[in-house]
């Protein structure tokens, strides 16, 4: 089908970029993306992103037939002669190595059904070698929420967060990268008179907005988060009620909270004791206070360490289980959420229950039509140690939608694993960086050619519905996984879906928390998990009455302070890493908009003025950032915005790569990667031009 043959509907659709679920269409008036008032975006708004997110689907570089490497180049194919060759080479990999030595990238940007089909794919084939980018994300959330509450989601809902009287923001900037959260729910929350706290290296647009700004040494967050509990502990802040009711571990808590030297731990996260203290007060005293947490807290080797100090803080002050309060990530895309929820993750069934779990095994090994035998019992491979074996232990990948050459840090090393593997398969809509070192890429289907179901940041499912067909010979992804399902697994039965309202029917009764939802309950609205018998909607705030682990109470957990992986030299700045407002993740979409292009700009690395001073850098120089793992070439912008002693840029480039410098140090319980703190140099480059 040629561009020409498309037909274009305006049908309710969900947004494929940040967590928020905004809903867009096709606009017949423009020919592009506008806003409708859908659940999360009751005002019909859309973000700078939504409306440019028609351009990546009518881009002309758009893949429109199959391309399989021959003689060393990318080459068009037949679908039958790029399915045969990736079933060939999947078997002829399995019958060496056995199926774990293949390995699934599935995607946060690719609708639940999708999700669903992929993992069982992997599964039936025998490994649990599946992971998605949530890893790279929010996993260390995810993992200590989870080993604390029972559940690792957010514990509110956007209705009711908006009821605090207090916001405490660690690690997030809502106001740029999920623009409709922080304008229709905080916004208005912090003009009736709610405080807001933010927690960052950085002055952010978020934290420009707040009252109280706590500009933390990149990497010291448990020392920070320790002293806001010890304050909130000496000063007989706590909820007492909830702690007897709720909590269990305050009186070893509390001696450790004792010992803490609030004006040290202060002085060693690089924030003012006093400006600590009285962030401790207005988040304790408050009548309710919501946190808001994002990868500026997960994304370290102690990720999970991080994030079970700032629950602490919620435990002690009560803000728990009620409206207008909980501890609240921020999800990237739009289906981080709903990814995990289905199943993609190596050690996670659908419905987050463990793959060594018997019981849950035989039950979803009978939803499938095999014997429970056929399922792995052990933990696969997350995505980074995927990486870290390709070539070895892991001969052969299928990476759907996502971009690891851009998005893994250590780009260097990413990019000789993908090229060490005997046969890489990539489903994607352009020939991205890792396409480029594939066996066989597959053309795939953008947000307005897909049906489907996404899970938002706080736990509504949505429905997705196509404006669109595919262009040229391009097929939907979900068609495209159920064939290979049929053909790598020789179960076609197992995957002869009647379309994605099916697969949905199907994982709801292997997932518990979505049982009972169905598409005409979604309808242009949402239903939120956990969903009882008989709900409309779903439940809103988790952990009401008892926590998700069944327990009444959630245990104070004791965190020390561990240091960050890269050694900070005399010279060094320390690096990290964000987004803004007009790119998402690896900028493969975005990067395809000429409008936000030149509303974003190139690449600049902030730089605090008195260390611009001291290496003889001005405002636009261009420099050289260099680590251990690599270097990159950028503009400077000099800008107290960024402390003293650290450098900021974006990952959304791929030329400058700014994950050519990131680390690939891991958290122990989550495997999350370091990105937010990398020591390097920063010089001028010998070809800067001041002129």
């Amino acid at each position: 089908m040629s561009d020409s043959d498309r037909t274009y509907d305006a049908a309710e659709s969900i947004c494929p970029f940040c967590g928020v679920g905004c809903g867009i269409r096709y606009d017949p008036s423009s020919g592009g993306a506008r806003g409708w008032a859908g659940p999360v975006n009751t005002r019909a708004e859309v973000c700078p992103k939504g409306v440019a997110a028609w351009d990546a689907v009518d881009d002309p570089d758009r893949l429109t037939t199959p391309l399989v490497r021959e003689g060393g180049d990318l080459v068009e194919a037949t679908w039958d002669d790029a399915l045969d060759r990736i079933e060939r080479e999947f078997a002829e990999i399995v019958a060496a190595d056995g199926p774990d030595a293949l390995a699934f990238f599935a995607s946060s940007n690719c609708t639940n059904e999708e999700n669903y089909a992929f993992q069982k794919l992997a599964r039936l084939l025998g490994t649990n070698n599946v992971d998605n980018c949530a890893r790279l994300c929010h996993s260390s959330t995810v993992a200590a929420m989870r080993d604390r509450f029972g559940a690792g989601a957010m514990t509110n809902s956007l209705d009711d967060v908006g009821e605090a009287d207090a916001f405490l923001v660690v690690g997030a900037n809502p106001a740029e990268n999920h623009p409709v959260i922080f304008r229709s729910y905080l916004l208005p929350a912090l003009k009736r008179g709610a405080t807001m706290i933010v927690v960052d290296p950085r002055e952010t647009a978020t934290a420009e907005a707040a009252d109280i700004h706590l500009p933390v040494r990149p990497g010291y967050d448990i020392r920070l988060l320790n002293a806001l509990a010890a304050t909130i502990v000496g000063e007989d802040l706590l909820d007492q009620s909830f702690c007897a009711d709720r909590v269990s571990g305050l009186d070893e808590f509390r001696a450790f909270a004792d010992d803490v030297d609030v004006a040290a731990a202060a002085a060693g996260a690089g924030v003012d004791v006093a400006t600590l203290r009285a962030a401790a007060r207005t988040y304790a005293e408050a009548d309710s206070a919501a946190i808001f947490t994002g990868m500026g807290l997960s994304q370290h080797h102690y990720g999970t360490a991080n994030v079970h100090a700032l629950v602490n803080l919620a435990l002690l002050t009560g803000n728990l289980g009620r409206r207008g309060a909980g501890v609240n990530p921020l999800r990237g895309q739009n289906n981080v959420q709903g990814a995990g929820d289905v199943g993609a993750l190596p050690d996670l069934l659908p419905g987050a229950r463990p793959v060594t779990d018997d019981a849950a095994r035989a039950e979803v090994a009978t939803a499938w039509g095999v014997d429970a035998d056929d399922l792995p019992a052990e933990p696969g491979l997350t995505e980074v140690e995927a990486t870290h074996v390709f070539g070895e232990a892991v001969r052969g990948a299928f990476v759907l939608g996502e971009n690891p050459a851009v998005t893994e840090p250590n780009a260097a090393r990413v990019a000789d694993a993908l090229d060490s593997l005997d046969c890489l398969v990539v489903q994607d809509l352009f020939v991205t960086e890792t396409a480029e070192h594939a066996d066989v890429v597959l053309p795939g289907s953008a947000w307005a050619e897909r049906g489907g179901t996404v899970t938002n940041t706080d736990r509504q499912v949505l429905r997705m519905r196509p404006n669109t067909v595919p262009p040229g010979d391009a097929r939907r992804d979900l068609d495209v996984l159920c064939e290979l399902g049929g053909r790598l697994t020789d179960d076609p039965a197992a995957f002869a879906y009647d379309g994605p309202e099916a697969v949905f029917e199907e994982l709801t009764r292997v997932t518990p928390a979505y049982a009972g939802m169905t598409y005409d309950g979604i309808g242009t609205g949402s239903q939120r998990w956990p969903f009882p018998p008989d709900a409309e909607a779903g439940t809103a705030v988790l952990h009401e009455g008892a926590f998700a682990t069944g327990d009444s109470h959630a245990p104070l957990r004791v965190v020390e302070h561990v240091d960050p992986a890269d050694d900070v030299g005399d010279d060094d700045l320390v690096l990290t890493t964000g987004r803004v407002i007009e790119h998402f993740n690896s900028g493969a979409l975005t990067r395809r908009s000429d409008r936000l292009v030149r509303m974003a700009g190139p690449q600049r690395v902030q730089i605090h003025p008195d260390d611009a001073a001291s290496r003889g850098i001005a405002d636009d120089d261009r420099v050289v950032v260099e680590s251990e793992r690599g270097s990159v070439v950028a503009g400077a912008e000099v800008t107290p915005a960024v402390g003293r002693g650290r450098v900021f840029a974006t990952f959304h480039t791929a030329d400058p790569l700014v994950n050519a410098l990131t680390g690939d140090a891991l958290d122990p319980v989550a495997k999350i990667p370091e990105y937010k703190h990398s020591a390097v140099s920063v010089r001028v480059s010998p070809d800067s031009d001041r002129s």
